[in-house]
């Protein structure tokens, strides 16, 4: 039996299935910031937590000025390292490494950063036009992903930051089904094979 090449969803959605056990990702869409043969790590995009961003700069003693932000919710990224922040946004340019600990997205238009200064440069007006905070991560360890997926525990598809940003977070599940054309009300708990 021939290797199987190893899949790359870097830059995806992961959409949870209905009947996901796991509470920390029932109803979940996860965006893929890398995943590698050592493993995947995401954030989980359409769970905010009663915690606003102005709220979470004043809790790393910064004052955030910019009111398109200040209002908008911390979300729940995943159950790892649930007391770190990671800002998923967009490249501010082709160069990248603008911050001291920011992961390029292979393919995509995005970053992730965990280091303060992006919170700093968000502070004084700069930084980056959208984002999302997270506290907390998903991750998976090698084969993990891969497994779930082929126990019929998640869909993938191609990411649009759009979901991320622009949609209204009860909304994000839904949109992202529709990117693979399924109506979330056809979707079975049951895995099968026809």
């Amino acid at each position: 039996m021939p290797d199987s090449q190893p899949i790359d969803l870097t830059n995806q959605f992961l959409i949870a299935m209905p009947g996901m056990v796991d509470e920390n990702f029932a109803g979940a869409v996860v965006y893929l910031c890398e995943h590698t043969e050592r493993g995947a790590l995401g954030l989980v995009i359409n769970r905010p937590i009663d915690i606003k961003l102005k709220n979470l700069f004043e809790k790393v003693d910064l004052t955030l000025d910019r009111q398109d932000l200040a209002e908008a919710p911390v979300y729940f990224g995943g159950p790892v390292q649930t007391e770190r922040g990671f800002v998923l946004h967009e490249r501010l340019n082709d160069e990248g490494g603008q911050y001291n600990s920011t992961l390029r997205i292979a393919s995509g238009a995005l970053e992730m950063t965990t280091s303060k200064d992006v919170l700093e440069a968000l502070a004084h007006g700069a930084g980056p036009k959208r984002v999302l905070v997270t506290l907390g991560y998903a991750g998976w360890s090698a084969g993990q992903l891969e497994d779930e997926i082929a126990r019929n525990g998640w869909l993938n598809v191609a990411a649009e930051p759009e979901i991320i940003f622009d949609t209204p977070v009860e909304q994000r599940y839904e949109r992202a089904l529709q990117l693979l054309g399924v109506d979330p009300r056809m979707l079975s708990q049951e895995a099968g094979h026809a």
